[in-house]
């Protein structure tokens, strides 16, 4: 069957004390947004609509680059949560199938939690995610009777009884997307707040004689950040999990609290992940590599048997075949190393290409940047790059090539070929001690200061 995801995330979350929409405050490394984004690609949805607000165009920018045929929407005026979802409705006018609602500032819903939701439809035909909370404080609370949900009454409008309900309501809300449409345009502001309340449309779906149902999930799955504190709380969740999940995986973490995780981070069974190592977005770690303490990748893939760092930085668009060694002090940035590569310490190698079992000198640099250009390097084979050779890109160091330490390569050096690129070095006699004395004479004469 068919299921479109609506994700609300029109909100400026004023708790957050910032000028960045809420839904766009990073967690695991990325917009809080694309969590929510994440979990609706898992279901397969024929569409995704995202309903934006505060921020519009950042969070539509933001929601684009997680997937580019994500469609957004905006709700201006915002009038509560059944008025999001009905903005919506124009896009999903001929959608077939379900629709669930989703918060773009709740995180952590599991897909299988969703394909609990779209089972229980077979059973009701709105179906709510309910969840019982350590302290229940505001949340709306879920009337029932049995396996039939009779209503929801938010906290504001709850009597002392039903506030004493532990079942609440989460929010998210599965039905098929034409009644959940034609259940909101029904909404009305007859309630504390004087908005059209989502929640409303049990009571408005049990008067058309439907039937109404809900699934239960834990409580870490409905937690919702308004606050910096909240914030802090989901990034501590998500890293406990993530380091759960690869330990399980295979992952060898051998100061696991110490290591953080991205949304998207991919790490192979047997690899091994040293302490203090940071994951930015879009990293994939073959099975068997090793990744040393202290090191920070982003945007970069890394082979089997490649061991990276100490204190290495991994930069976009680095890509490591096998048995490639990347040591202490040296960055990476869209370069690609090719099996059996080494580049021990204090290097930097961008826009390049190093052909296999080339070795890289301490202290070499590619000179990329012309100040506004990027320009590319590329180094074959078995090669050997002295100690600080800087080369200047453009160039070209051909297979079996080697470079003198010490040597500025401005020039293509051809196969098999060895460059010098030094100055000739001349030397003074006894010009040492008569610089220094003069220079202390000075100094002298200045005075104590």
């Amino acid at each position: 069957m068919q299921v479109s995801l609506i994700i609300l995330a029109a909100g400026l979350g004023s708790r957050m004390n910032s000028d960045l929409p809420k839904v766009l405050h990073s967690l695991a490394g990325v917009p809080m947004l694309h969590h929510a984004l994440n979990t609706a690609r898992a279901l397969e949805p024929s569409r995704i609509v995202v309903v934006t607000g505060y921020g519009s165009t950042q969070v539509t920018k933001a929601a684009q680059d997680f997937d580019a045929f994500t469609e957004c929407v905006l709700q201006d005026p915002q009038l509560g949560t059944g008025h999001a979802v009905a903005q919506a409705a124009p896009l999903l006018s001929d959608a077939e199938g379900d629709a669930i609602v989703l918060y773009g500032d709740t995180p952590f819903v599991r897909p299988e939690t969703l394909q609990a939701m779209l089972a229980a439809r077979s059973r009701h035909a709105v179906v709510v995610l309910g969840f019982e909370p350590r302290d229940p404080a505001r949340y709306g609370r879920l009337i029932t009777q049995g396996s039939d949900l009779l209503r929801i009454t938010e906290y504001k409008d709850a009597t002392e009884a039903e506030r004493a309900i532990p079942l609440c309501n989460s929010g998210v809300i599965c039905a098929d997307s034409k009644t959940l449409f034609r259940l909101v345009a029904n909404l009305t502001t007859n309630n504390a707040q004087g908005e059209y309340y989502l929640t409303d449309i049990v009571e408005l779906a049990r008067a058309e004689g439907l039937t109404t149902g809900y699934v239960t999930c834990d409580e870490s799955e409905t937690l919702g950040i308004n606050t910096r504190a909240q914030l802090a709380a989901a990034e501590a969740q998500f890293q406990s999990r993530a380091r759960t999940d690869a330990l399980e995986n295979g992952v060898t973490l051998t100061a696991p609290d110490t290591v953080f995780f991205a949304l998207d981070t991919h790490i192979g069974r047997d690899a091994t992940i040293g302490p203090h190592v940071i994951f930015g977005p879009a990293v994939t770690i073959e099975s068997g590599a090793e990744i040393k303490g202290f090191c920070h990748l982003e945007g970069c893939h890394i082979s089997r048997g490649a061991s990276v760092g100490p204190f290495a930085r991994l930069r976009p668009g680095a890509e490591l075949a096998e048995d490639v060694h990347v040591g202490n002090f040296v960055e990476i940035k869209n370069a690609v190393l090719d099996e059996g590569v080494k580049v021990g310490h204090l290097t930097y190698l961008g826009d390049a290409h190093i052909g296999e079992f080339t070795n890289i000198g301490a202290g070499t640099v590619t000179c990329n940047y012309d100040g506004v250009m990027k320009h590319h390097t590329e180094i074959g084979k078995n090669a050997f790059i002295g100690s600080n050779t800087m080369l200047i890109a453009p160039v070209t160091v051909g297979d079996n090539a080697l470079t003198a330490s010490g040597s500025v390569i401005t020039d293509n050096v051809p196969p098999d070929a060895l460059a010098i690129g030094r100055a000739r070095q001349v030397n003074k006699p006894g010009l040492a001690t008569k610089f220094m004395d003069r220079l202390r004479a000075i100094k002298a004469a200045k005075g104590p200061k």
